[in-house]
């Protein structure tokens, strides 16, 4: 799936994500690859004024999960079945950018890593691990 696509099916299956708002954009998708911004507002800050925890595991699932339907199509029923998270720092209010990476890709499961930044920030704030069950071939929508 392209960007457009990928982009389309989110709006239309999972339109909790734009709730108050525009907060996730995909960026890019490539082989086993995507990229994704969190457009940060006042709804993902704690108090201290640092993007929340909650927040930080939303981008790190959406990614993993985008990443997944750019390889093989619009599949809404592939889960998350085991999501990991290690938060390395405190990342600064703004943007976070969400470089994700397949590792495995098989016919009914799916691994891979989430690597979260600040935008601008080469050193990670966040990096997680996630496992996704891809439904049989049948249930595609």
């Amino acid at each position: 799936m392209s960007v457009a696509a990928v982009e389309a099916f989110l709006a239309a299956e999972f339109p909790q994500l734009r709730h108050g708002g525009r907060s996730v954009t995909v960026e890019s998708v490539g082989p086993l690859t995507a990229r994704l911004r969190l457009h940060v507002d006042e709804r993902h800050l704690r108090p201290g004024g640092t993007v929340s925890g909650p927040s930080l595991f939303m981008l790190a699932d959406v990614g993993l999960y985008v990443a997944i339907l750019a390889q093989i199509g619009p599949v809404a029923l592939a889960v998350t079945t085991n999501l990991n998270i290690n938060f390395l720092r405190k990342p600064p209010p703004g943007d976070v950018i969400a470089e994700i990476r397949l590792l495995k890709l098989g016919k009914r499961l799916a691994v891979g890593e989430a690597t979260l930044f600040a935008d601008g920030d080469d050193a990670p704030v966040a990096h997680a691990v996630g496992t996704y069950s891809i439904p049989p071939q049948n249930t595609v929508l």
